[in-house]
């Protein structure tokens, strides 16, 4: 399939995505706000941004350094920050404020991004990880817009789809003025698709700023938790709260008191998960109500963007989407708090990263919830050894900063750099 032939179909299929956006915002409300940037859509503006792409939490996440360094290269210049979910946008709103100016990036059609792009008038373009879309690509190269691929990676179900249509993606990936790749092998998968500059600066996961302000928050929420030992499952989907519940109940045989702070990463799915606990009979508090933890065995965080207060305040931590098929999150801010850190089978979507931790044990993988026990359990009955994990994934975050600087250092070789002041 040739571009034009997608770019047709997309046109064709057009009352479909329209029906779509429709449907989803009435199943979930949070869709229904700004719905029609989702079309391109906006106010015009003539002030030149630097517009960053982040399509969720965690690419959202990884972007906030990204984006002050920015600001701290370019005051004179504003920055846009596109989100395709609310709960990115919502990030956004937390971490930056109105620091930047906030769009929906929207759909893939041809007119779409023609009209987003005209209206915004970016300077450059900066797509975090795997934003690959023909129509946005060859519209910003119609319209003078270089984009970059920043922190760019490949899952390899990612490489599989688009290696099966290379046709499509390969004149995407060569119009990229520059990828910049997380990893050496990263490189190589999108040099294979077509991308033809290319460079490794590393993972920009890894320049986490410090977490002071965390620390004292977690610190805050231990004194809340009255002592008692707590477990953080954090950034769970659907499946995985029920194994959450099984393992929390074989936990507290011996350790009764043991507090499971569950954290969705979805917070909209707060009904199926009280449901859940409701028919096992276990007692819950909801954040978002701000209710008291005494004597209760679950406090179900259904709130945004205070995952790492929760990991400062944790003895032990479980990463989420990892025990389904969903590719698994990011543990570095786990680490970066030096916390004892186990994760499931699946985190294709970090395998960088988790190749790090777990080449520097300072983190541990399990195949199941059965193994998911009883590593907790050791940690719990040992927490030195748990603290001296916590501590080495803290020591290896901390040596593999430099990404930031290696990626600002590589646009400053693009032909954008010409649009930005000296």
């Amino acid at each position: 399939m040739n571009r034009r032939l997608y770019a047709f179909l997309l046109w064709l299929l057009s009352p479909v995505i329209l029906g779509f956006a429709l449907w989803r915002a009435w199943r979930r409300p949070a869709y229904r706000e700004r719905w029609r940037e989702r079309f391109g859509w906006g106010a015009r503006h003539r002030d030149r941004p630097i517009w960053v792409h982040a399509v969720s939490v965690g690419e959202t996440i990884a972007a906030v350094p990204l984006v002050h360094a920015l600001q701290a290269r370019y005051p004179g210049v504003p920055i846009l920050v596109t989100s395709t979910t609310p709960t990115g946008a919502a990030i956004v709103s937390q971490r930056l404020g109105t620091e930047v100016r906030q769009h929906y990036m929207p759909y893939d059609l041809s007119g779409a991004v023609t009209r987003f792009l005209r209206r915004q008038r970016p300077r450059l373009g900066i797509l975090m990880e795997t934003e690959i879309w023909p129509n946005l690509c060859h519209a910003a190269r119609r319209e003078g817009v270089p984009l970059m691929l920043a922190n760019a990676r490949l899952s390899a179900r990612s490489l599989r789809g688009y290696g099966r249509f290379r046709g499509l993606f390969a004149p995407a990936l060569a119009s990229i003025s520059a990828v910049a790749a997380q990893s050496a092998e990263e490189a190589a998968a999108f040099q294979r698709l077509g991308a033809q500059r290319v460079t490794v600066t590393g993972n920009i996961k890894y320049d986490l700023p410090e977490p002071v302000a965390a620390r004292e928050r977690g610190r805050q929420w231990r004194q809340r938790f009255g002592g008692r030992p707590v477990w953080v499952f954090a950034s769970t989907h659907a499946g995985e709260e029920e194994m959450a519940l099984a393992v929390l109940d074989a936990l507290q045989r011996q350790w009764p008191d043991l507090l499971l702070v569950l954290i969705p990463r979805h917070p909209s799915r707060r009904p199926e998960v009280v449901a859940r606990m409701q028919a096992r009979g276990v007692s819950h508090v909801l954040r978002s109500r701000d209710e008291a933890v005494s004597g209760k065995a679950i406090f179900l965080v259904d709130t945004l963007g205070e995952v790492m207060d929760f990991y400062a305040a944790a003895d032990v931590v479980t990463i989420g989407g990892s025990f389904v098929p969903v590719g698994g999150h990011n543990p570095l801010e786990a680490a970066a708090l030096a916390c004892p850190v186990v994760w499931g089978p699946h985190m294709e979507n970090f395998r960088g990263i988790t190749r790090d931790l777990l080449t520097a044990g300072a983190a541990v993988q399990v195949p199941d919830s059965v193994v998911l026990a009883a590593q907790l359990g050791a940690w719990l009955a040992a927490p030195e050894a748990a603290a001296e994990l916590g501590a080495r994934g803290l020591l290896l975050l901390q040596r593999q900063r430099g990404a930031l600087g290696r990626t600002l250092a590589l646009m400053d070789t693009l032909d954008a750099r010409r649009g930005l002041p000296e």
